[in-house]
């Protein structure tokens, strides 16, 4: 046991010496980062030495190394960055609240719902229980007594229906 452990743990000196440069480079120039870049190399031959101190058998070594390495590589790179608000700041970045967006949203939804009154009834009573009262499909089958397909298909021509009014009104009024 401790003979193949010594082998094993040979073979692995032997790979660091052989290896650990072009490990390095590699991983500096994925994540751009010298000192992560080491230590996604030591990571490497943990996880190695971790694999060959179960049993495992490696027939390349540099192949299975730049194997463990990419994936460490790639965990890396799915981590979510934290960024401090204060950094942000020492950096010049500074908060800035722009409603205007917001306000063009509602001012628009007040438009858009202002010419629900012109479509045809059968559209006006459900664009209303749709978007103004925000009643599901389910819902609204359950109060007009038809089937949900029925609603999604009348909601479905009735937001057509406004969005051509909307359109039509947003152009007449640029002219």
């Amino acid at each position: 046991m401790t003979l193949k452990l010594d082998n094993k743990k040979t073979t692995l000196t032997n790979a660091h010496t052989d290896f650990e440069k072009g490990l390095s480079k590699y991983a500096s120039f994925k994540v751009n980062n010298v000192a992560l870049s080491e230590d996604l190399v030591q990571d490497t031959f943990i996880k190695t030495w971790a694999y060959l101190a179960k049993g495992g058998e490696i027939l390349k070594m540099k192949a299975f190394l730049y194997h463990v390495l990419n994936g460490l590589i790639i965990d890396e790179y799915r981590k979510r960055k934290v960024t401090s608000l204060d950094i942000l700041m020492e950096n010049g970045f500074e908060v800035s609240f722009d409603t205007t967006e917001s306000q063009n949203n509602k001012f628009d939804g007040v438009k858009a719902v202002a010419l629900i009154g012109n479509l045809p009834i059968a559209y006006q009573k459900i664009m209303q229980m749709r978007y103004v009262q925000d009643l599901t499909l389910d819902e609204m089958s359950i109060r007009t007594g038809k089937s949900k397909n029925s609603m999604a298909v009348q909601s479905h021509r009735g937001l057509e229906k406004l969005k051509s009014l909307y359109l039509l009104e947003q152009h007449t009024c640029k002219v």
